[in-house]
């Protein structure tokens, strides 16, 4: 066994010991009277239940292994019990590589896998008009990539153009490996077309921008009132009387970070101040898990790209039908296809790079967490 696989047994070995604990305390009458911790609890053990499950049958494939090869070995064992034993030792022995490649794969994903919300925010760049065209066309994509998937979208903000585009939307996505697959968009788009306010049929290039944040739940984020300020003002812009005549707009001020968040989508100042808390607890614990995996590892963090909004990751390429993600030097000439939200084989492409990149750089922190972050 070589120090990789040391490492590996010895990660998978402390996970399950706390696996153990939690399950422990997770039974705990007097935790049982602290909701929040149990909530935590709770979703810390889900998180690793399939690692554990794995690990050990994992385990007792290894054990029943070492078993069969004993038989094997064994000069006074009956012939029939040993020719039994040696197909036995192949088939445990293909069993056993195929659950340790998939543990790897389940460990080093684990964190992605477990986080099922995102709050997304798309903003037209660069190109006026047409940006905000092309900020409704990557919203488009990924509403229907998320249909496709059977997530659920709930539309939480936006600002609309002139010509029916998005200066800016924020939306949630919400579903069973949503991180792990959208969690890459994060960064710099660009298209190349010609625009529908071009009269000469040139091309033109503009830009969004897209942010992918892992929705925070309470438990994840403390946010105490006494570090926000709230402003709350009428509404502007359409919406109808009651919203321009209500005070029901709300703007959120994170004090220790600067953070602001603006909500005025909803008539009730009620639901405009639930959505702003939501999208503000989300923001503020990307920047606090930004901190943390930087001082934790530089060389683990962000394996393909900072997800930074000013980081050009894409270039959509109408005349050429090509989508080219610039991390990777992946190009597809399905666009069409790919804007009309059949993104699969370019998140695969994504999700097969990235995973490449964390095995290589596993060895690096052997206690350090099972996976990183994009």
């Amino acid at each position: 066994m070589n120090q990789e696989q040391d490492h590996l047994l010895a990660l998978l070995d402390d996970i399950e010991t706390r696996y153990e604990q939690v399950e422990r305390q997770i039974s705990d009458p007097a935790v049982a009277k602290e909701p929040a911790k149990l909530v935590a609890l709770s979703k810390e053990r889900g998180k690793n239940r399939p690692i554990v499950l794995k690990y050990r049958e994992y385990k007792k494939v290894v054990a029943d292994l070492a078993d069969a090869r004993q038989i094997v070995e064994d000069p006074a064992a009956d012939p029939d019990l040993r020719t039994m034993a040696k197909e036995e030792v192949g088939q445990l022995s293909t069993r056993r590589d195929q659950l340790s490649e998939e543990l790897l794969n389940t460990l080093i994903m684990a964190d992605d896998m477990h986080i099922d919300s995102v709050i997304m925010e798309i903003r037209a760049g660069t190109g006026g008009e047409e940006a905000a065209l092309f900020a409704r066309d990557l919203y488009d994509m990924y509403t229907r990539y998320a249909a496709n998937r059977r997530w659920r979208v709930e539309q939480l903000d936006f600002s609309p153009s002139d010509m029916g585009g998005f200066r800016e939307i924020i939306f949630n996505v919400k579903g069973e490996g949503v991180w792990a697959e959208l969690g890459y968009e994060g960064g710099g788009h660009r298209v190349q077309r010609v625009p529908e306010t071009e009269a000469q049929g040139r091309i033109h290039t503009s830009a969004a921008t897209v942010a992918v944040l892992p929705e925070a739940q309470e438990v994840d984020v403390q946010i105490p009132p006494s570090d926000v300020i709230e402003h709350v003002s009428r509404s502007s812009g359409p919406g109808g009387q009651n919203v321009n005549k209500v005070s029901s707009a709300i703007r959120l001020e994170h004090i220790p970070t600067g953070i602001t968040v603006n909500m005025q989508e909803e008539s009730s100042q009620h639901k405009n101040r639930a959505k702003a808390w939501r999208i503000l607890r989300s923001r503020v614990f990307e920047l606090y898990e930004n901190q943390r995996r930087a001082e934790r590892d530089s060389q683990r963090r962000n394996m393909i790209g900072s997800g930074d909004r000013s980081e050009k990751i894409r270039t959509y390429n109408f005349p050429q039908n090509r989508v080219t993600d610039h991390r990777i030097g992946l190009s597809l000439y399905n666009l069409d296809k790919i804007i009309a939200g059949n993104m699969g084989e370019l998140i695969a492409g994504l999700r097969e790079y990235d995973r490449q990149q964390r095995l290589k750089n596993l060895h690096l922190s052997p206690k350090a967490d099972a996976a990183t972050s994009k």
